[in-house]
C-alpha cells in the first residue's frame, strides 16, 4: 500500500517542492486548495516542477472544520502537512484579523479534524523563525524564548503552541518545524529574495531601471526550500514527535544577498538600488540565525544549497521567465 499524504498550501513554494519529494518516494499526494476565480493559475508552481497532473487537488478551506473532517475521511492520509497560512509578514499588519484566523486558529481546526477522524495520522506544522522576533539569544535554537514582532509571528506562535498542546493532550504524532527563511525560484514575488532576483532580471533585460527596497541591513538565515521540505518529511518518520529548528547556521544581510544577485547579472548595485523608507516594517526583526544542531543530530539533516547558488538559480529562473 502506498503511503498517502495530505498537504495544505500545496500550491505554494514549499507545497510544490514537498509534493515533488513525496511523489519521488512513492506517496499518493493530495492537496487542499481554496476555491477561487483564479483557479487556473493556482497550480503554476506544480506545473513548473512538472507534477501538476500527479497530485490530487481538493477544494477546501482551513476555516471549515466540517469540510476538513470530510477531506480526512475521503483521503485517509498517513501524513498531514499544514503549510497553508497568510504568510506575508507585511500583509499581517494590514490584515491582522485574517492572519489570526488563517495562520493561528485554523491550525486548531486541522488538529481537531485529526483528533476526531484520523488520530493515528502524523502531523507537521509549519512554524517560523519570525516567532523569535526581537531575539533573546544570538543564535536561536528550540529552547530560545520567543518574542514575536508582527501579527504574522504572533499567529505562528499560536499555531506552534497548539500543536505542542495537542501532542501532549491527545498523543497525536505532531511535530513543528521552526523554519528559517527559505527561498527558491518558486518563491512569491512579494518576498524580498524574489523581489530582488526579479528586479535584477528586469534591469538586466532593460525592463526596469531601479530596485526599491526597505531595510537592507536586516540579517537573515537563508536556505533553499528544496532542502527544507526534506526536513519536514524526516520529522514525520521519527518514532517520537518533536520540534526542530531548520536553518543553515549562517546569517547574511539583505544588502549582501542583493550584491550576489547584481554581481551575477554583472550590474552595478549602486546605480540601481534605492532605499525607500516607506518599505520599512513597523517593527523590524533585525537578526535571525538558526542553530540546526538538533536537526542534524536527530534527523541526519543539514542544508546542502548555499545562498550564492540559490540566488544565482533564482536570477537565472527570472531571466528565463521574463525573456
Amino acid at each position: 500500500m502506498k503511503k498517502r499524504a495530505l498537504i495544505t498550501g500545496i500550491t505554494g513554494q514549499d507545497g510544490a517542492y514537498l509534493s515533488q519529494l513525496l511523489l519521488s518516494k512513492g506517496y499518493e499526494v493530495s492537496g487542499l486548495v481554496r476555491r477561487s476565480s483564479t483557479a487556473d493559475v493556482n497550480d503554476v508552481r506544480l506545473k513548473w516542477l512538472g507534477i501538476a497532473d500527479k497530485v490530487n487537488l481538493i477544494d477546501g478551506n482551513l476555516l471549515d472544520l466540517s469540510g476538513l473532517i470530510r477531506t480526512l475521511r475521503d483521503v485517509k492520509p498517513d501524513e498531514i502537512y499544514n503549510l497553508a497560512a497568510q504568510s506575508f509578514v507585511k500583509s499581517s499588519w494590514q490584515q491582522p484579523i485574517l492572519t489570526g484566523q488563517v495562520t493561528a486558529l485554523a491550525v486548531t481546526n486541522v488538529l481537531e479534524a485529526i483528533r476526531l477522524e484520523c488520530p493515528h495520522a502524523r502531523f507537521y506544522q509549519a512554524s517560523s523563525s519570525e516567532m523569535y522576533g526581537l531575539i533573546q539569544e544570538s543564535m536561536q535554537s528550540e529552547s530560545t524564548p520567543f518574542y514575536p514582532r508582527s501579527p504574522y509571528a504572533v499567529a505562528k506562535l499560536y499555531g506552534h503552541w497548539i500543536t505542542i498542546n495537542y501532542r501532549e493532550s491527545y498523543g497525536i504524532h505532531a511535530s513543528s518545524g521552526i523554519l528559517f527563511n527559505h527561498e527558491s525560484p518558486l518563491r512569491g514575488i512579494e518576498f524580498v529574495t524574489r523581489k530582488v532576483t526579479d528586479g535584477v532580471a528586469r534591469i538586466k533585460l532593460g525592463l526596469a531601471k531601479e530596485l526599491r527596497l526597505g531595510n537592507i541591513d536586516a540579517k537573515r538565515d537563508w536556505g533553499h526550500s528544496r532542502d527544507y521540505v526534506e526536513a519536514m518529511w524526516l520529522m514525520l518518520q521519527q518514532d517520537v514527535a518533536d520540534d526542530y529548528v531548520v536553518a543553515t547556521g549562517r546569517t547574511t544581510t539583505v544588502r549582501q544577498m542583493c550584491q550576489i544577485a547584481f554581481d551575477h547579472a554583472r550590474l552595478n548595485i549602486d546605480e540601481h538600488l534605492i532605499i525607500d523608507p516607506q518599505l520599512f516594517r513597523p517593527a523590524e526583526v533585525d537578526v535571525l540565525l538558526g542553530n540546526p544542531a538538533k536537526a542534524k543530530a536527530k534527523l541526519g539533516w543539514q542544508a546542502t544549497t548555499s545562498l550564492e547558488d540559490m540566488i544565482v538559480e533564482m536570477v537565472e529562473a527570472d531571466l528565463k521567465r521574463l525573456s
